[in-house]
């Protein structure tokens, strides 16, 4: 690793617009995969469908079970003016106030009130560095933001407008857990075609629990990486899915969450997993900081100067993440969360 490793803007890079996926391609395990093989330093372009015969039999692929909820709100102030509320959980605090975003034409207070379909009414009952705390007037919430609010898709894809066919489109087909602003991405490609097709190789999955937070989407603002904030997620495994990861020796991470999870359990040398209990991380994986936990990774190509980016780097380096990320650009990859996939084998 060098000091260029640590410079944000060594991690940039020109994205044609073009390749910005605005929708999943049709029948999800269609999309392109580039396979690294890093012993070897081989390059391979396939499809995803292809993924289980570049896995070890008898491995383990450990997924992100988290489910996005619908959580923008639209709705109006009492002056009649427009609000969206933007939830970032489910779960209340202990003051049974949930966290949210409020953007508005207008400053906010605590007291103020916003009206919504169907009779629902939000109040700020408190307010710290830029997040509200809200109290809504009825308990079905859940399902109530089932049937009437937007799933968050990112800004860059549409401008952030969803509709219809993001309620299906932006979750895999494992998700469980309701608890995400955004989707694990990675998981996005899988099919159950493509499970029992790693079924007949005798590889398995896991499933842990990692609630992506608005986080995600912040980008970088330290010209060094090492003075850079990680935002904190909670996490959480059962014992069920901690044995098969124990039990495992060739384990393979589905997207950047599911290693975040799977580096914060491990000592440097062993899991050590704490079942049945939520969690909080805040690990930031970059070049300088060794990964340990997995054999190889599934991922989607990400946005230049990403956190996602540089934890790809902290698998293969700076220098090699970028030159994938361009041979994927000159083979006409698609970008972003509904776009293409990439495997990493770390060792064979």
């Amino acid at each position: 690793m060098s000091d260029r490793d640590l410079k944000l803007s060594n991690y940039d890079f020109e994205l044609p617009g073009k390749l910005i996926a605005d929708r999943p391609i049709e029948g999800r395990h269609n999309s392109k995969l580039l396979v690294y093989k890093v012993a070897s330093n081989e390059v391979i372009h396939d499809h995803f469908y292809n993924l289980p015969s570049y896995l070890p039999e008898e491995s383990l692929l450990v997924v992100n079970q988290s489910k996005v909820f619908p959580c923008r709100l639209i709705g109006k102030k009492k002056t009649g003016g427009k609000c969206e509320i933007f939830l970032l959980s489910t779960r209340p605090n202990e003051k049974g106030l949930i966290k949210a975003l409020i953007k508005t034409s207008s400053k906010k207070n605590i007291g103020d009130q916003f009206f919504f379909e169907d009779g629902l009414i939000a109040e700020i009952k408190d307010i710290d560095d830029g997040n509200f705390f809200v109290q809504f007037n009825r308990e079905d919430l859940l399902s109530y933001l089932e049937q009437n609010a937007k799933i968050p898709i990112p800004p860059y894809i549409r401008n952030g407008e969803s509709d219809e066919l993001d309620k299906s489109d932006y979750q895999t087909v494992f998700a469980k857990d309701v608890g995400s602003v955004a989707a694990p991405t990675a998981g996005l490609h899988f099919t159950e075609e493509v499970f029992q097709s790693l079924e007949k190789r005798k590889i398995s999955r896991a499933e842990v629990t990692l609630h992506v937070g608005l986080g995600t989407f912040a980008p970088v603002k330290t010209d060094n990486l090492k003075d850079h904030k990680m935002h904190s997620e909670s996490y959480y495994v059962d014992s069920e899915n901690k044995e098969k990861i124990l039990n495992h020796k060739k384990i393979f991470a589905v997207g950047t969450t599911s290693l975040r999870v799977l580096e914060s359990c491990h000592n440097g040398d062993e899991f050590q997993i704490t079942p049945n209990e939520m969690k909080d991380t805040d690990i930031f994986l970059h070049p300088g900081v060794e990964v340990k936990s997995i054999n190889g990774l599934v991922t989607n190509f990400h946005l230049p100067k990403s956190t996602l980016l540089m934890l790809v780097s902290s698998l293969i380096g700076r220098e090699k993440t970028l030159e994938l990320y361009q041979e994927a650009i000159d083979n006409q990859y698609r970008f972003f969360s509904y776009g293409d996939s990439m495997l990493i084998l770390r060792d064979e």
